[in-house]
This record gives structure tokens, C-alpha cells and sequence, in this order.
């Protein structure tokens, strides 16, 4: 890590990941490259391994970030209400993912890599924002749901929202696939999927 002040430090890192970011919003995860990447910023390729070992750990920083928004979200809905149903814990959980989608298609689509190619302290740091987020739901469901089985719920909807981001987001070509194999599929959005699951959970 280069010598500097933290606020310098952090400034620079929220940089290369606001540029990988954007980067993904048109490339692949396997196509963006650390040069793609300091192409799209002031940073020399060398300059990001200052910061970042591997372009997984870019990305591990980006997912930690997209958790870190989603429990202040979560939070948000906790404190700010006095009480709730079931079924507007549900709506709300549904909400809260349907405004983090750039998270559930890190989840689903590249998370092995980005922890396995990652430093231990960085993987340590998305832990604890990962960490966050089941207390944040469990927050939740002590609040407004007292009679739902915590621990129940929390290993049946995380492992859940891992799949969501390939079943609503759907590509033309996948489904023209689809049409041409015969698959009857009806399709869904991230919120009717999530809703659905965390009340039949409730």
C-alpha cells in the first residue's frame, strides 16, 4: 500500500472501482482487464497494484460496497418503522434487493473468483459488510416477525437471492434459446421473485 493519508488512499481506491464499475455496465467480467481498467482512469496498470492485487479483488471491493448499501438500507427500514406485517417485511426485503441488482449479479455470476484470487484481509473486510447483512435481516425479523424461526429463514433466503440475478435478468439471446428449445418459462422480476420467497419464508 503506497504512503499517503487514508483520505488519499480511500480516494484513490473509490476511483479504480468507480471506473471497473462502469466498465462492467458493457464488458464481462472475464474482459475487463487491470489495463482496461486503468485505461478508464488516471492510474498507470502498475500504479493499481498499489492498491489492488488482482482484478477479483476490484471486484470484491465493489460487491462489499453494493452490501455495504444494502444494510444501510435494511437499516433504514428497521428504525424508521414502528411496526410492520409479514407481508410488508417481505415487500420491503423485495424492494431493498430490487435496488441492488449490480449485487446480485456479483453474487451469481462471479463470486468464487473474486474470493478465491483475493487477499485475506480483503476478503476479511467483505466478510464483515457480508456479516452485516444477515444481522441487518435478523434485525429485521426480531423487530416485526418474533415468531419466525431466525435461523430458518436466514439459510434458506441468502442461499436464495445467489440464484435470483440469472432468473430475472434474462439476455434476448437467452431468450430466443428458450423459445427454440420449447421451454415454457414465465418470466419474473427481481422484486416478484424475492417477495415471493421471503413470504412463503415468513
Amino acid at each position: 500500500m503506497p504512503r499517503g493519508s487514508a483520505k488519499l488512499t480511500n480516494a484513490r481506491r473509490g476511483e479504480i472501482i468507480a471506473a471497473c464499475k462502469e466498465l462492467y455496465k458493457t464488458m464481462s467480467f472475464k474482459e475487463i482487464t487491470i489495463k482496461e481498467i486503468a485505461n478508464y482512469t488516471s492510474f498507470t496498470r502498475p500504479s493499481i497494484y498499489n492498491y489492488f492485487e488482482t482484478k477479483e479483488e476490484i471486484f470484491l471491493a465493489i460487491l462489499q460496497e453494493e452490501y455495504e448499501l444494502w444494510v444501510a438500507e435494511l437499516e433504514d427500514i428497521t428504525n424508521g418503522n414502528d411496526s410492520l406485517t409479514k407481508r410488508e417485511v417481505a415487500e420491503k426485503l423485495a424492494r431493498s434487493l430490487e435496488h441492488r441488482q449490480l449485487l446480485l449479479k456479483l453474487m451469481s455470476m462471479n463470486h468464487y473468483d473474486m474470493e478465491a484470487n483475493s487477499r485475506m484481509e480483503s476478503l476479511v473486510e467483505f466478510k464483515k459488510a457480508y456479516g452485516a447483512s444477515i444481522n441487518a435481516v435478523e434485525a429485521m425479523l426480531k423487530k416485526f416477525c418474533k415468531d419466525v424461526d431466525q435461523n430458518a429463514f436466514i439459510y434458506n433466503f441468502f442461499p436464495f437471492i445467489y440464484g435470483i440475478y440469472p432468473y430475472a435478468v434474462v439476455t434476448e439471446k437467452q431468450r430466443e434459446a428458450m423459445d427454440k428449445a420449447g421451454v415454457n418459462y414465465d418470466y419474473h422480476t427481481i422484486y416478484e421473485l424475492a417477495f415471493t420467497s421471503a413470504l412463503k419464508l415468513l
